[in-house]
C-alpha cells in the first residue's frame, strides 16, 4: 500500500511530466493507485471535550481497532481501495489508529488536516491565532505530518455551521486556502442542511485557491438543484456524501438530487459516500427508537450495496457511477 515513487504523465508535447505524491496514512501513492474512493468517512469521532466526560463509556482501544478493521475488510470486498477520513484534528483524529486499520484492512486511508465548525470544535486556542498562524499549522502537518508521528495528511478539513459562516470559520477557511496554496493538498468541507457552499466558495475564490481541487461536503442535505448549479458552474466538487443519514435529509432526495445532476451532465464534478462513524469516543449520537430506522443503512456499504444499483435501475449507466468512485477522486487529488 505504501510507496515513494512518483508518478509521470504526458504533456501535450509528449515530455514526461512527474506528479506529486498523494499522503496516505501509510506512505504516499500516486492518484492511478486510489481505485474506487469513498470521499468522506470517519473511523474515531469526538466531540471536543470527550476526553473531560469521566461518567462516559470507556473507550477500548483495542476492540475499537478490531471492529473498524472487520468494516473496511467488508466494504474493500465490495470493492473498496481508498477511504478518505477527514477528520479535523480537534474532534477526535487518531492518525496512528488510522494506520493500523489501514495496515490491517488492507484499504487506503487518507487523513486530513484542518479544524471544525465553532460549535462542536475546539476553538478557545485558535481563535487567539491570525490566519497564517493556523496555515502553518496546516502546511506543517501536510509536508512534516501531525505532531511526531510522520504521518502526513493528505487533504485538508474546514467547516461551517448553518445558515451563517461565524468569524472563527472564515478564518479556518481562508487558513485552509493558504495552506492550498502553498502544499497543493485539496480542500474538503463540511456544510449544515445544504445551507454556506456557495459563501464558502466565495471566500476560497478571494484567497485565490484553484476551486476545482474543492469539494463543498454535504451538499447532498440540500435537493435545490439552483443551490448545486450554482456552485458546480463555478468548478467545484459537490460532495452527496452523507447517504443512510436519512433522518437529516432523505435518501430518496438525495438520489433525486443526484440523478437530476447527472442527467444534465454534472458527474465529473460529483463524488460519492457516507459520513458515517465507526467508532465514537465519548458520547456519540443519541439514536432514539424513532429515529434507528432512519439510520439503518447508514454504513460505509450502503452506496455499494443499495445507492449504486439504485442509480442503475434510474439509467445511469456504468462509466458516470465509475466517474463518481473512481475518475472524479483521482483528479481531484492530482496536482
Amino acid at each position: 500500500m505504501s510507496g515513494s515513487t512518483l508518478g509521470a504523465q504526458l504533456a501535450p508535447g509528449g515530455e514526461r511530466i512527474a506528479m506529486k505524491p498523494i499522503n496516505t496514512v501509510t506512505g504516499t501513492v500516486i492518484p492511478e493507485q486510489l481505485g474506487t474512493t469513498l470521499m468522506h468517512e470517519h473511523l474515531p469521532i469526538g466531540w471536543a471535550g470527550w476526553e473531560l466526560d469521566c461518567a462516559a463509556p470507556k473507550f477500548e482501544r483495542k476492540s475499537a481497532l478490531k471492529n473498524c478493521v472487520e468494516r473496511l475488510k467488508e466494504v474493500r470486498d465490495l470493492g473498496l481501495e481508498t477511504f478518505v477520513d477527514p477528520c479535523p484534528m480537534d474532534i477526535g483524529r487518531d492518525v496512528n489508529f488510522m494506520a493500523e486499520a489501514a495496515s490491517a484492512s488492507g484499504v487506503r486511508i487518507i487523513c486530513a488536516t484542518g479544524l471544525y465548525k465553532e460549535d462542536l470544535g475546539n476553538t478557545a486556542y485558535f481563535k487567539q491565532r491570525t490566519i497564517d498562524d493556523v496555515a502553518s499549522v496546516y502546511i506543517s502537518e501536510i509536508n512534516k505530518g501531525v505532531g511526531d508521528t510522520g504521518i502526513k495528511a493528505g487533504i485538508i478539513k474546514c467547516a461551517t455551521g448553518k445558515r451563517q459562516i461565524t468569524k472563527y470559520e472564515e478564518m479556518c477557511l481562508r487558513a485552509a486556502a493558504r495552506a492550498h496554496k502553498t502544499t497543493g493538498a485539496p480542500i474538503t468541507t463540511h456544510t449544515e442542511d445544504g445551507t454556506m457552499g456557495r459563501e464558502q466558495l466565495e471566500i476560497f475564490a478571494s484567497e485565490g485557491a484553484d476551486l476545482t481541487r474543492v469539494i463543498i461536503g454535504h451538499s447532498c442535505g440540500s435537493s435545490d438543484l439552483s443551490y448545486h448549479a450554482a456552485m458546480l458552474d463555478r468548478g467545484c466538487i459537490l460532495g452527496f456524501d452523507r447517504f443512510g443519514l436519512d433522518f437529516l435529509h432523505p435518501d430518496k432526495l438525495r438520489l433525486a438530487a443526484l440523478i437530476g445532476l447527472l442527467g444534465v451532465g454534472y458527474e465529473n464534478q460529483l463524488v460519492l459516500s457516507h459520513d458515517t462513524v465507526a467508532c465514537w469516543l465519548g458520547r456519540g449520537l443519541d439514536v432514539t427508537p424513532e429515529t434507528a430506522k432512519l439510520v439503518a443503512n447508514w454504513t460505509p456499504t450502503h452506496v455499494f450495496k443499495n445507492i449504486v444499483p439504485a442509480l442503475k435501475r434510474a439509467g445511469v449507466g456504468e462509466a458516470k457511477i465509475r466517474t463518481m468512485l473512481v475518475e472524479n477522486p483521482r483528479r481531484y487529488f492530482q496536482n
